[in-house]
């Protein structure tokens, strides 16, 4: 198919997924971006020596990376130096801990450590969610651009999990009675960007797939699996510019023919991929068809996130990979985040100290810390300019009260800061909402944007803001729906590489 042109907008896990697929089964694709690298928010952030993932910092479901590699001839283990972790994460409540593990026996004995009397009901969640988990997945890689895919045995089956007005924790009471450990098995719904409390209940087997089948440090960083797509895609010819922001997307009619840059340059295409964050896109790329940036508002998306790294001249060897440090008060910290007015001062923060683990990211005898903190989305503007630094002094003094690091202001020699405005107005992230459209149940399956974009013959979406979501899993999975539709569309086979059902079985 070298006669059929492939432009994808935008190099990010989805864009690179698609190329490297797309590239392989014979196309003639080319990737532009924006920026002088690769990998979007999966991106490495350079501070001084010190090396961070922009983005995500670990790996569940690793077997959808390796059906997407797969699918592209080749084999992730190959180009990727897998770090599988136990334990996991820490998970810290004020005076309790718990360490989390893919090992049952280990995770059980935990519980009941923390939790006395609540590990038979992590074997009771487990073993549900088995079932749960092989009845939903089918149904995530598919694409429901048309009506007729609710009509599907699969989904069927999975209508009971997905039609409920349970949220996450409605389900966690069914199997928890500590409010702290319901916690563990909810704050995955952090990943989508949105409330427990609000998230629907379908999404508990987040956790479950962590708990299940581990997670994944990448040595290096996570930011190296884009690396890794983007040598694939040049390896079977792909063209990829960088430095080449898009101006516009071309059309004809209900067909895209292509895209102009930002310099004049007109590349032709057969089909067209948005790879961009969705809602920036369709209100800013769409050549006189854009919508209105009132009407995208008017739309759900998930929360923002406060970021720091921080490179130091020392390290914490006693510290986790991972940990999270609970708000005192969970419920008012998520209800702050959702109402999208109030900067919590009673934050929950996520901590990485991946140099425990891998000394390829800091120059020797020296760490990297990563801190994300979740916050509010830009819809209502707040001023993060004048409250960052009063900001960011509460949560290094949060983090040296609530783990063994008491000193670590004085460490730390390198730093970078990115704010909700930051995501918004540097790195084009409609209203700063860093997990795109949040997962409600108006904005899923066939009522997310679809992978074929409504109104057009040829201009599919990957990324978070389509199906099936948000998160690098999804996000690969996107990438792959959106492939094998274009396959699909100009008459060219493949076969879809499967690990997946012998591990769900």
């Amino acid at each position: 198919m070298a006669d059929k042109k492939i432009v994808i907008v935008g190099a990010g896990p989805g864009g690179l997924t698609a190329g490297m697929i797309l590239a392989r089964r014979g196309f003639d694709v080319t990737i532009v971006e924006k920026q002088a690298h690769v990998g979007g928010r999966n991106a490495e952030l350079k501070v001084g020596g010190y090396s961070f993932d922009t983005g995500p910092t670990f790996l569940h479901q690793k077997f959808t990376l390796d059906e997407a590699f797969q699918e592209a001839g080749r084999d992730s283990a190959e180009y990727l130096d897998f770090v599988a972790l136990d334990p996991m994460t820490r998970l810290s409540w004020d005076g309790v801990s718990l360490e989390t593990s893919p090992d049952p026996t280990r995770m059980a004995e935990g519980i009941a450590r923390a939790f006395p009397g609540d590990e038979e009901g992590y074997r009771r969640f487990m073993a549900d969610h088995a079932v749960k988990m092989r009845t939903i997945y089918p149904c995530l890689q598919r694409p429901y651009h048309e009506l007729k895919a609710y009509l599907s045995t699969t989904l069927m089956k999975a209508l009971p999990y997905v039609l409920t007005r349970k949220s996450v924790v409605d389900v966690l009471d069914d199997y928890f009675r500590d409010d702290r450990l319901k916690l563990a098995f909810t704050f995955q719904a952090k990943y989508l960007g949105m409330s427990p409390w609000r998230c629907p209940a379908l999404f508990s087997i987040l956790s479950y797939t962590e708990y299940k089948y581990g997670i994944y440090h990448v040595r290096g960083g996570l930011c190296r699996i884009s690396d890794a797509m983007a040598r694939v895609f040049a390896a079977y010819g792909g063209t990829l510019r960088l430095e080449a922001p898009v101006k516009e997307v071309r059309f004809s009619g209900a067909r895209a023919t292509g895209v102009t840059l930002e310099d004049g340059t007109r590349l032709d295409a057969d089909d067209v991929i948005l790879n961009a964050d969705y809602a920036h896109a369709v209100t800013t790329l769409m050549n006189g068809r854009s919508r209105p940036r009132e009407e995208m508002e008017r739309k759900k998306f998930s929360c923002s996130t406060f970021m720091l790294y921080l490179g130091l001249d020392t390290i914490y060897p006693d510290e986790p990979h991972h940990h999270i440090l609970f708000a005192d008060d969970y419920l008012r910290n998520v209800e702050d985040i959702q109402g999208e007015r109030r900067i919590s001062d009673d934050m929950s923060i996520y901590i990485r100290n991946s140099c425990v683990n891998d000394p390829l990211v800091a120059p020797a005898g020296k760490s990297g810390l990563y801190i994300l903190v979740p916050t509010i989305n830009t819809r209502h503007n707040p001023d993060w300019r004048t409250q960052a630094k009063e900001y960011r002094d509460k949560v290094l003094e949060r983090v040296e009260r609530r783990t063994g690091m008491k000193d670590l202001r004085q460490h730390i020699v390198e730093e970078r800061m990115i704010t909700p405005q930051d995501w918004r107005d540097g790195l084009d992230v409609f209203m700063g909402a860093t997990f795109n459209l949040a997962h409600t149940l108006d904005q899923m399956l066939y009522l997310r944007p679809h992978n074929l974009m409504r109104g057009y013959e040829n201009l599919y979406l990957v990324g978070g803001g389509t199906h099936p979501g948000s998160g690098l899993p999804t996000i690969y999975e996107s990438a792959r729906i959106s492939s094998n539709m274009i396959c699909d569309s100009h008459g060219v086979a493949y076969e879809r590489a499967d690990f997946a059902s012998a591990l769900l079985a």
